[in-house]
């Protein structure tokens, strides 16, 4: 018979190394996410200035950190919502450098939502803000 030795700490601890905190940017919402829970930051919304968001994403890391998922509600999955930097992301893990990866993406959009400037518009910037992220060493 084995024995569960591992206490409720490190169980906790388990589970909270398996979480992520993902960027997330579709119609409604745009900010970090918790993998996990409901928990979520979001980005202010005039926001705009590189230096300002870099410090607004450790300002998000650490409050990620310190966040109890147990406190949220559980993570529900949304199909149909259409979320930018997760279609860049996908191209990225079928192996495309980032820069090949938004470009890429950016070229999909334009057919997809040719006669909508501010999905275009919407695309771009945060295809420049998931390049940003990434030099940044944030994704």
């Amino acid at each position: 018979m084995l024995v569960d030795n591992r206490s409720a700490d490190h169980r906790t601890l388990e589970q909270n190394t398996e979480r992520q905190s993902i960027w997330t940017s579709d119609r409604s919402f745009q900010g970090w996410t918790c993998s996990q829970c409901e928990w979520n930051y979001p980005l202010p919304t005039l926001l705009n200035d590189p230096e300002a968001r870099t410090a607004y994403d450790r300002l998000a890391a650490a409050n990620f950190r310190d966040h109890k998922c147990a406190d949220h509600l559980t993570r529900m999955s949304s199909p149909d919502t259409e979320n930018f930097t997760a279609r860049i992301r996908k191209l990225v893990a079928q192996g495309f450098k980032p820069k090949d990866a938004v470009e890429l993406f950016l070229q999909e959009i334009e057919l997809e939502y040719r006669n909508q400037p501010k999905t275009l518009a919407q695309a771009k910037a945060d295809g420049e803000d998931f390049l940003r992220r990434v030099r940044a060493g944030l994704i």
